[in-house]
């Protein structure tokens, strides 16, 4: 099937609306617009650069956590929630009340990406791997009732306020399971040549159109993203998250999605994917530089602690998972009392490693602004 050629799908009468039924996709895809083959390079080579950044940096899991972090912020913020990076990295208690509820969603979705990813080491990527990760997702906020870790049984509907004034009606429910069914063969079809990156844009495209289930598939949908190019051995590393991307473009982005749908146009998508893969990468392979040098910064700075280095790196390894720490916390981890944990903490404060955010004298909370200023839309 050419690009060019592509007919999106048809319209079909229900009740009192009209829902979209896509085609299938698992078949070969060629096109004849150059600038395709253009995109395509540039991006398997953007990849490949920040893929090679994962075998040059030490303890490179420890820097993944913030990378999954805020790709559950930005893709959460596309839905909606509030929370800033700054709050992605607090405890709950250490927020406002009215913050809470989209904090833990945000949080449902970071642990929903380590087990997706976990999982991806013993189960190729499936339906069934998608449905698990969406009922994690759903554990406990907005939508849990929703039927989480299930393909709908009923119409959904994108854009206003019921089906009457819907601006995208999905397919019937009746079709999900065929047309989900369709698009886990296209992951996995040897038979046909079609390059990994065009075939996850489709991949995207068909998945948010098909929206299997009753709530959260924008997320479930980008997450598809960073498990494709995991499993495929594109990337060692979930290290590409493109939510940051579509945030930023947010009306293009659907935009992008819509027109396929409306106007065949699935040439312009793929354009709009494969440029943001170039862009993130790049964003991603400064973020890794940012890294390294910070971190040769700060060890130079730990050499003068003497007896305390050990203990400034050993705290300094759970802040570069989660940049925020209380006394309490650091006590714990490094196994001292409290008093010597703060007195450390302190001297991290003083040689501007740490930065004090409460201004209380109690219950007060550490970061490392810097490191999380890397990760900072």
């Amino acid at each position: 099937m050419k690009f060019e050629e592509f007919q999106s799908g048809t319209w079909v009468q229900q009740y009192r609306y009209k829902s979209f039924s896509p085609v299938k996709v698992n078949r070969e895809w060629c096109w004849e617009n150059p600038e395709i083959n253009t995109l395509l390079e540039r991006a398997s080579r953007a990849l490949a650069e920040l893929d090679a950044f994962t075998l040059i940096v030490p303890d490179v899991d420890l820097f993944i956590q913030m990378h999954i972090t805020k790709e559950a912020n930005n893709s959460s913020r596309i839905e909606g929630t509030q929370t800033e990076m700054d709050e992605a990295v607090l405890d709950s208690s250490q927020l406002a009340p009215e913050k809470r509820d989209d904090w833990q969603e945000v949080q449902n979705y970071v642990q929903a990406i380590n087990e997706a990813v976990d999982e991806l080491q013993r189960l190729p990527l499936s339906n069934r791997l998608l449905k698990y990760t969406h009922s994690i997702l759903m554990q406990g906020v907005r939508g849990e009732h929703k039927t989480p870790g299930e393909f709908r049984l009923s119409q959904n509907w994108i854009g206003g306020s019921s089906l009457a004034d819907a601006a995208f009606i999905p397919p019937h429910q009746s079709e999900v399971p065929e047309l989900m069914g369709d698009l886990e063969l296209f992951w996995h079809n040897d038979q046909i040549n079609v390059p990994e990156l065009v075939r996850i844009a489709i991949s995207h495209y068909q998945f948010e159109t098909i929206h299997p289930f009753l709530d959260g598939n924008g997320r479930i949908g980008r997450l598809l993203i960073a498990l494709y190019l995991v499993n495929k051995g594109l990337l060692r590393k979930p290290s590409l998250y493109l939510s940051d991307f579509f945030e930023r473009n947010r009306a293009s982005y659907y935009d992008a999605l819509m027109r396929v749908r409306t106007s065949n146009d699935l040439l312009h998508w793929v354009k709009f994917f494969l440029s943001a893969i170039i862009e993130t990468a790049g964003k991603g392979k400064q973020t890794f530089e940012g890294i390294l040098s910070l971190r040769r910064e700060v060890d130079a700075q730990i050499l003068s602690y003497g007896k305390r280095a050990e203990n400034a790196q050993i705290l300094l390894k759970r802040l570069y998972r989660r940049p925020a720490v209380t006394a309490m916390q650091a006590a714990e981890i490094l196994d001292l009392s409290h008093q010597s944990a703060s007195a450390l903490l302190k001297k991290m404060t003083e040689d501007d490693i740490l930065d004090e955010i409460t201004g209380y004298q109690r219950n007060r909370v550490f970061v490392f602004t810097r490191y999380l200023q890397l990760f900072r839309s």
